[in-house]
């Protein structure tokens, strides 16, 4: 095959679509495309077709996964899930997962720390209801107890503000409802029990 045009994308000004005999066959970041060193009038054999093949998964394995983590940043598992789905290898995902680590993309520990403080400032929920959600996302315990611990936020206080917030709302305004909301959102019963009494 020979690379008969190499043209910048429309809609993606990083990518380039690269034409082998006069044909489209297939795309690289602009990174991928200065280190893989393809040149117009280039030729390839099918061993190199096949090393270069790999590279275009690996770029776009490796493109889609910044596109996951732009969009909020993600655990080392839930990437992995991803990658999985999109029906990649496990060798291309272990690849693209160690780029990623590198590069500082993916880190559990930063993952659980702004998962934590994200949720604190859009919802009054309990260390309980963080532990859960973190194990969801298949962080491990010890950072999960590391970032909880580090966590200084008033459980009392943000159980007090909830109860507040919630007996605003008429679907609340029975004791046994309020409770049962509570204990479902990760809060000990006999603080909820204190606090509701008062």
């Amino acid at each position: 095959m020979k690379i008969t045009d190499i043209k910048k994308q429309v809609k993606r000004s990083d990518r380039y679509s690269i034409y082998g005999d006069n044909k489209y066959v297939f795309s690289l970041s602009e990174n991928e495309l200065l280190n893989s060193g393809i040149k117009i009038n280039q030729e390839y054999d099918g061993e190199e077709l096949e090393r270069l093949q790999r590279v275009v998964v690996l770029d776009k394995a490796y493109d889609r996964s910044l596109n996951m983590i732009s969009r909020r940043p993600r655990s080392i598992w839930e990437m992995k899930q991803y990658l999985k789905q999109k029906d990649y290898s496990e060798d291309v995902i272990e690849e693209v997962l160690n780029k990623l680590s590198n590069r500082k993309y993916i880190d559990d520990q930063k993952f659980a720390e702004a998962w934590v403080r994200d949720r604190r400032l859009l919802k009054k929920t309990s260390k309980r209801r963080l532990q859960q959600e973190l194990r969801a996302k298949r962080v491990s315990d010890e950072i999960i107890q590391k970032v909880l611990l580090d966590d200084e936020t008033d459980e009392h206080e943000v159980l007090k503000q909830l109860i507040e917030k919630k007996r605003s709302q008429t679907r609340y305004q029975d004791d046994q409802k309020l409770i049962q909301y509570l204990i479902r959102q990760g809060f000990n019963y006999s603080d909820i029990k204190g606090l509701i009494s008062v």
